[in-house]
């Protein structure tokens, strides 16, 4: 079974061909950092213009990898939800006419859902896979979403916290706009944070010990702002110290409320997903503090930790294997919370 997996929820035009093993046959991505990076952050009319041009040819070279043509596909997978509402329109209305042209089977995907199942794709010199065992306990943090989520089989998501105002990514994009680091944001401090001391500045961490699964990272992005208000832009030394501090207080919540939601559910293992999860001082620190407690940490591959369309057509193809339908007709959806 191959399925063409098509992601334009945010800023990134993605498609991919993968099989229902994961094995990722060809993929292309056309990123908007250039057009975006002026404003410090995505602006969605900008964002889904973007699509409009670059989808169609990333199609193109992602079929061309794959060596396979649209006659070769069984389904079209595009993700619905939750994202940008013109920026999804784009990639639904160009899945549809390609289901609709081809008289391909037709498939909508939750986006967080999908980052969820990154971690088990692979590729075709992919020297090490991740089983599936389920359940696991999957953190999904990027850009536009944080959250736990208890992960029991495809279609059987539960979401256990979600971030009650900023993204953990979105903080990242503000907190480098203050500091003029430029976009995108986790990047940039992550490189910035390298010879910092994470001690140096005290910065809060909202929501620590109330035994809730939610997280918060507006304060946090306050607490930078008045820092840089009563100190003044930091640079040098003071500015690695800055970032290294922050990072740490973003990174903190992320690790101990996934430990603590993997014991008090007794799951074995834990998925890190989601665009920061390819912060490396990120994937240190959680991986430490699973090892410490006996537990799995499962990361996907870096290039699969940002919107992607590999992980679109994985989730779908995962789905039909368990009896999923076909759909003729989809509706993106900006909102799309998980179960609860």
């Amino acid at each position: 079974m191959l399925i063409l997996g098509i992601e334009t929820s945010c800023d990134d035009s993605a498609a991919a061909v993968v099989d229902e093993c994961g094995l990722v046959h060809g993929e292309a991505v056309a990123n908007q950092f250039e057009q975006h990076r002026p404003f410090g952050g995505v602006v969605p009319e900008i964002a889904s213009r973007q699509h409009l041009e670059a989808l169609p040819p990333v199609i193109d070279a992602c079929l061309d990898k794959a060596g396979v043509s649209l006659d070769d596909l069984d389904g079209v997978a595009v993700t619905i939800g939750p994202g940008l509402m013109g920026s999804l329109l784009v990639g639904v209305e160009i899945a549809s006419g390609l289901a609709w042209m081809e008289n391909l089977a037709l498939y909508g995907v939750h986006h967080v859902a999908a980052h969820l199942f990154a971690p088990f794709l692979k590729g075709k010199e992919t020297s090490r896979v991740n089983d599936i065992r389920f359940p696991y306990m999957g953190l999904c943090a990027s850009g536009g979403h944080t959250g736990l989520y208890r992960v029991d089989g495809p279609g059987r998501i539960i979401g256990l916290g979600e971030t009650r105002d900023d993204a953990a990514g979105e903080a990242f994009d503000k907190v480098s706009k203050l500091l003029g680091l430029g976009y995108p944001g986790g990047p940039a401090i992550e490189k910035a944070a390298e010879n910092g001391d994470p001690g140096a500045v005290t910065l809060p961490r909202a929501l620590r010990g109330d035994g809730s699964l939610e997280f918060s990272f507006s304060g946090l992005k306050t607490a930078a702002v008045q820092h840089v208000k009563a100190k003044g832009i930091p640079s040098g030394q003071a500015l690695s110290d800055l970032c290294a501090s922050f990072q740490a207080a973003v990174i903190e919540p992320l690790v101990e409320k996934s430990i603590a939601a993997a014991k008090r559910h007794r799951i074995p293992s834990i998925a890190l997903t989601g665009g920061v999860a390819a912060n490396r001082s990120l994937r240190d620190r959680m991986s430490k503090r699973a090892a410490e407690e006996g537990l799995e940490l499962i990361v996907p591959q870096a290039m699969w930790c940002t919107d992607n369309g590999a992980m679109v057509a994985f989730e779908a193809a995962l789905g039909i294997a368990s009896g999923a339908r076909a759909v003729e007709r989809i509706e993106p959806r900006a909102t799309w919370p998980l179960p609860r």
